[in-house]
């Protein structure tokens, strides 16, 4: 089956319909799954899938936004950086709203600071060789799927001499968050619905790890209607009968080794480290921070941003959200 039809099948309603089915056959008992991904969320909303599913079926959404993991301190660093005067602050468009304990990036530049959207850190990279001058700064947030756009622009710097350029870095991992989740007595989940477009990057090992020290099933799915609802009906089957481990419905896409030359380049460039998430805390090895190699391209470290600390709003319902313990209607 070539790519236009594989997608054309994973949107196909008659192939829902029939998954639907199956789902409501072998489902004998409620159960709580997660979808990990903000991706998958969306896509679960747009298409109804969480109101189709039989009664006892809770799709419960999880910390999959990197935007709304980001902690406030990260923000307010990234609000004190591109307020110095000839900075270049660049980020994806999506940070420039999201508010620190005062103002955003948005007031910032309306302030007249220079921020700047980028579609890629590259593009960042091309604006610090272009402004030899100035100090350029990007904003690197995410999961593990923009680590490696990350790491590459760093060595794309390093290789290029670019003294000028550095990275704010907010990275986070997903296996440690899923980890934390089950330990805290508040979270109740039964199973995962893993992100795919994470997977092509990591492969499935430390997933696999995750579900037998915690004897919790995961199922790595496509962003896709029909991908998703695959994946429900794969992790129903498991928790019915009892099994844990991993399976792979996304196999179109994710490898189970990952993407080598990918994981290459991180490891090249970060290390991991424990990080602080936005309404949930400080969670161990759940973050990259650099190598010490790489250590120059810090934009903490160089501009010794350290002492920018914050507390998160107690009116802040997000670590609810993210812990899945209300939804986000």
């Amino acid at each position: 089956m070539n790519e236009t039809s594989l997608l054309a099948a994973s949107r196909d309603p008659s192939l829902a319909r029939g998954i639907m089915a199956q789902i409501d056959r072998v489902a004998t008992r409620p159960w709580r799954i997660m979808e990990v991904c903000g991706g998958q969320t969306h896509a679960i909303i747009a298409n109804g899938i969480d109101q189709a599913l039989p009664a006892g079926i809770s799709l419960i959404h999880g910390p999959g936004c990197p935007v709304c993991v980001t902690p406030i301190e990260t923000i307010d660093r990234a609000i004190s950086l591109a307020r110095q005067s000839g900075l270049i602050m660049t980020s994806f468009g999506d940070m420039l709203r999201v508010p620190g304990s005062h103002g955003d990036l948005l007031s910032a530049r309306a302030a007249g600071a220079d921020v700047r959207v980028v579609y890629s850190p590259l593009e960042a990279v091309e604006i610090a060789a272009e402004n030899p001058d100035r100090a350029v700064v990007f904003f690197a947030i995410g999961f593990e799927t923009t680590t490696p756009a990350n790491a590459m622009a760093v060595l794309a710097a390093e290789k290029r001499g670019l003294k000028n350029f550095s990275l704010l870095l907010s990275q986070v991992m997903v296996p440690p968050v899923l980890a934390a989740l089950m330990s805290d007595p508040e979270v109740r989940v039964d199973g995962f619905l893993a992100a795919g477009h994470v997977c092509t990057v990591t492969g499935l090992a430390a997933y696999e790890e995750f579900s037998a020290r915690h004897n919790t099933p995961v199922v790595v799915t496509g962003l896709e209607p029909n991908d998703i609802l695959e994946g429900i009906f794969l992790i129903v089957g498991m928790l019915e009968e009892g099994v844990c481990g991993v399976k792979n419905q996304y196999a179109r896409s994710v490898r189970p080794e990952g993407n080598p030359r990918a994981l290459a380049a991180i490891s090249r460039v970060f290390v991991p480290i424990d990080q602080k998430w936005r309404g949930v805390g400080l969670i161990e090895k759940s973050g990259l921070g650099f190598a010490e190699a790489y250590r120059s391209f810090d934009a903490v470290a160089r501009f010794e941003l350290d002492h920018i600390m914050a507390e998160e709003s107690g009116e802040c319902m997000s670590g609810e959200v993210l812990k899945g313990l209300i939804r986000p209607d």
